[in-house]
């Protein structure tokens, strides 16, 4: 009888040592079942943007593309110049050479006249969308329509050259060159020499996002286009006198406004020192697909030198205030897009 209970122990025993391993097995599965799920939502779940741009869109390419918009806008077959400039980098490579130009000209003739859509063009172009997004995130807010202060309706370029017209500047191509102030690094931006003073204006309407000082940047500015994409940041601003009147962080811009005057200010920890050597404009460009990609290592920032050649098209006309150290811009514009973030903050 005791053997026989025994034996009964034992299988109960062994029983119980089975169950608990299944229950183990059971658990890791369901771990790790649940580890793979989570990691596959995570990865559904992050989003895609753009890391990086290469902006290699030359000056001329500017000029033929916003040249084809210009003219054919109103008519049935309007010709985009952002999907004209996209289209042709997804064909080259992103190259603007002379036979790019050419490719972009037969393009855009057949566009204008009906025989081919861009749709039709683009349609095994593997990379034009990621140009296409790359390219409007630089120059989407350059070109659009806009009214005159006296009402009249036009289109174009409403993107306004960063210095005031009639002051003397020089300039050369000097995006990555070499810094050393407080660490090596590439020189993001893109600089013009010019005069103490000197009336700085926004390229694009935005608001303004920074304002103050910073070590690097001495007085400066940001603003940010509506859209988000666009990051203008003006440095080096005037000792003692850096901004036009009234401005602030939150200040509502429209392009071509006198945001601040230039200067030689930063590289210091202390307010209002002047230890650039050269009196000269910092301004840079910065693209952000993802609010993530604003402050860190992940910036975009792009060559803006062809860019600037290209906006000298449009320079804005500014007048000194008596008896005081500010300029005002003579005329202005009215920005569709100004008027539309105004009134989206006044009804909340």
């Amino acid at each position: 009888m005791g053997k026989k209970l025994n034996r009964i122990w034992k299988g109960i025993l062994i029983e119980c040592i089975g169950i608990m391993v299944l229950a183990v097995l059971l658990l890791t599965w369901a771990e790790n079942g649940n580890e793979k799920i989570s990691i596959e939502v995570t990865g559904q779940a992050e989003k895609e943007y753009i890391k990086w741009v290469d902006f290699t869109v030359t000056y001329e390419a500017l000029c033929k593309a916003y040249d084809w918009d210009v003219k054919t806008y109103g008519t049935e077959y309007r010709v985009g110049w952002v999907e004209l400039l996209a289209y042709t980098a997804a064909k080259t490579g992103g190259k603007f050479d002379k036979k790019a130009l050419g490719i972009m000209d037969k393009a855009a003739k057949e566009l204008s006249r009906g025989k081919t859509t861009m749709e039709e063009l683009t349609d095994k172009l593997k990379y034009y969308p990621y140009y296409r997004e790359a390219y409007d995130a630089a120059i989407g807010g350059l070109v659009g329509e806009f009214e005159t202060e006296e009402g009249e309706h036009c289109y174009g370029l409403k993107g306004y050259f960063p210095l005031a017209d009639g002051f003397d500047y020089t300039h050369y191509d000097d995006f990555g060159a070499s810094r050393s102030y407080g660490y090596k690094r590439r020189h993001l931006g893109h600089d013009m020499m010019g005069l103490i003073g000197t009336p700085i204006t926004a390229i694009e309407s935005g608001i303004v996002e920074a304002f103050g000082w910073n070590q690097y940047g001495g007085w400066r500015i940001g603003i940010r286009s509506f859209d988000g994409k666009r990051y203008y940041y003006y440095a080096h601003l005037r000792q003692n006198y850096p901004y036009a009147e009234g401005l602030a962080e939150g200040s509502v811009v429209t392009a071509g406004d006198v945001v601040g005057y230039m200067g030689h200010t930063g590289y210091s920890t202390q307010e209002n020192v002047n230890n650039i050597e050269v009196t000269h404009l910092h301004w840079g460009l910065q693209l952000i697909f993802d609010e993530s990609q604003k402050e860190g290592n992940n910036e975009i920032w792009i060559d803006v030198y062809p860019l600037t050649r290209f906006l000298s098209k449009h320079k804005q006309k500014t007048m000194k205030v008596d008896g005081t150290k500010e300029w005002k811009r003579t005329s202005g514009i009215v920005d569709p897009l100004v008027q539309e973030y105004l009134k989206s903050k006044e009804n909340g």
